[in-house]
């Protein structure tokens, strides 16, 4: 077998992969979030306006 995992493991980690994505978009767009966040908190507080 490829690299020596049997098919039902190779099906498991497909799975793990395709189940992972929505969380991975969700953190991404809550980290976005975040950033702009941060950084329209950061202006104009010390004289910085950009």
């Amino acid at each position: 077998m490829f690299l020596s995992l049997a098919w039902y493991w190779w099906l498991a980690v497909a799975a793990a992969v395709v189940l992972s994505i929505p969380f991975k978009i969700k953190f991404m767009k809550w980290w976005d979030k975040r950033q702009r966040e941060q950084k329209k908190g950061k202006r104009g507080k010390w004289g910085d306006d950009e």
